[in-house]
């Protein structure tokens, strides 16, 4: 078989050339070229194509296990969603654990996680059912919010209208209030910037931060401050003659976050034993609880366990002896890896990764190419090895560099991204192998609204384009052939396991439902 490389451009949505578009803003002589010459079309990479609910956009996580799975597997915003609503969700061993914990110490319980409208690491309901459950279980007095603004997956400065919401929903239920406040840049760091993540854990464990009294004046002075909810600096919501409702010893405490890459740092600061990121005021007998096993082995209780994935196309290639690659960086490096192994954090016999640290830097706008260039390098030095039959890589610049909102630097990224295909597109065709360009999700085509002009940070509904690159399938495409593969969805993002596949000449398991694209591609 012919070494297949697969491209996943993070973010990398299709849209028409309209002015907020910053991928057909960029110069991309590469990808016009291989648009032109290739075979390609659309992919669905949103709603029920990946697993969520329809019309949610669809995110790295589900993007990558949908492509490395190659079947639409239930995500946990809807997994959740009908918990709650056949009751099941109030009725989950590790939620009661917790209120059994509370009672028993007579401590208290914190509602911990991220709140906007993305809903790609949680989701308001989720948050709203929890609070009926503290009502229920007579711990209204006894119950405490920490709050995480988004700013990246939803518009950038909504957060004040949901504190506001959540606010109204605790005066009307009589349960509970809000504790503390930070941006996501804080709480939710997983590029192994610990200072950040000190910050959280000294927030919600020591009250160390602004005190204010009010949390949407908080949230309007970090706004006047020229903050987007992403950036808020860490705020305790409390009276100045109170003390802090910090979390403390023999206290519950309930992450409601459902992805996993973005709440380990803070997550491994409150469970590990041997801990050593940074000094931390260590918690007696604290019951722990995430919404999703945010990492296995980490001691805490999981309300959703993961749904096994068997089958996903690393295990396949690996269990028909085919060496394997995967290359990232930092930021999207659980992405080819865990997430597109179908939630497994072992490798695979004959699965090597190369991990590309990612920049150390809170404005990703001033460093557009991130470690594009490194990746490309390490991807071209294992392709001269010949050694490996598959090669997935990530390349994080159109969605990173996106969420910052900042139009010309995502221009900016997709130019680099192109010059890194560039090299790898020139490789390919001198050595005779394949090619397969493609994304996770949409973002960086569509990067502030058309009609109000207001910044947009998070990702789309749009569908991702599909290219299949190599020498046998070159031929110049008719105009109406190019126009066709832009706006006529072909498939889903669980039909790129399917086609690469066939492409390598191995049997599609049974546990696979995507199909290839071959048959509409050539």
């Amino acid at each position: 078989m012919k070494p297949i490389i697969l491209i996943i451009f993070d973010g990398f949505g299709m849209a028409p050339a309209r002015e907020n578009n910053a991928i057909t803003k960029a110069k991309t002589p590469v990808l016009n070229e291989i648009q032109a010459n290739f075979p390609s079309t659309a992919l669905q990479a949103s709603g029920a194509a990946v697993g969520l609910p329809w019309g949610e956009a669809g995110n790295s996580e589900v993007g990558h296990l949908t492509i490395g799975s190659g079947r639409n597997i239930f995500q946990h915003l809807p997994r959740i969603i009908f918990a709650i609503r056949d009751g099941s969700f109030f009725k989950n061993p590790a939620f009661l654990g917790a209120v059994k914990h509370v009672k028993e110490k007579k401590s208290n319980l914190h509602l911990v996680g991220l709140i906007g409208s993305g809903s790609v690491h949680s989701y308001i309901d989720h948050l709203y059912a929890l609070l009926d459950l503290a009502q229920k279980e007579n711990l209204s007095q006894k119950t405490y919010l920490h709050l995480f603004t988004d700013g990246k997956d939803s518009p950038p400065h909504e957060a004040a209208k949901f504190v506001y919401n959540i606010r109204q929903r605790l005066e009307s239920l009589d349960v509970g209030e809000i504790s503390t406040i930070m941006g996501r840049f804080y709480a939710m760091d997983r590029d192994n910037n610990w200072d950040r993540t000190e910050a959280a854990y000294r927030l919600l464990t020591e009250g160390a931060g602004e005190v204010l009294e009010d949390p949407v004046a908080a949230l309007e002075k970090a706004y006047q401050e020229n903050s987007s909810d992403e950036r808020v600096k860490p705020v305790v919501i409390r009276r100045a003659d109170k003390a802090a409702n910090a979390i403390s010893d023999n206290d519950a405490v309930i992450f409601f976050n459902f992805r996993e890459d973005s709440e380990r740092q803070l997550t491994k600061a409150f469970v590990q034993p041997r801990f050593d990121k940074f000094p931390r005021r260590q918690l007696n007998n604290l019951y722990f609880v995430a919404m999703t096993e945010y990492e296995k082995g980490l001691p805490f209780e999981v309300a959703f366990p993961p749904i096994g994935v068997e089958n996903a196309l690393g295990e396949v290639f690996s269990n028909t002896q085919k060496k394997q690659v995967r290359i990232a960086e930092t930021e999207k490096y659980a992405h080819v890896t865990y997430f597109f192994n179908g939630g497994k954090e072992i490798a695979f016999p004959g699965e090597d990764r190369i991990l590309i640290p990612s920049i150390t830097t809170p404005h990703l706008e001033q460093q557009p190419a991130m470690a594009a260039y490194e990746i490309t390098d390490k991807l071209l030095d294992a392709l001269e090895k010949k050694i490996y039959d598959l090669a997935v890589v990530n390349y994080a610049n159109s969605d990173m560099v996106g969420h910052t909102g900042n139009f010309d630097a995502t221009v900016k990224a997709v130019e680099v991204l192109d010059r890194c295909l560039g090299m790898i597109y020139k490789w390919v065709l001198a050595n005779d192998v394949i090619l397969i360009l493609t994304s996770d999700h949409g973002n960086a085509e569509e990067k502030f609204d058309l009609l109000t002009g207001e910044t947009r940070t998070e990702h789309s509904t749009n569908p991702v384009p599909f290219y299949l690159i190599a020498k046998p399938y070159k031929r110049t495409k008719t105009s109406e052939e190019i126009i066709r593969s832009n706006i006529e969805i072909g498939g889903l993002l669980a039909d790129v396991a399917p086609t690469i596949l066939e492409l390598a000449g191995l049997a599609q398991p049974k546990e696979m439902t995507g199909k290839s694209l071959l048959k509409i591609l050539i």
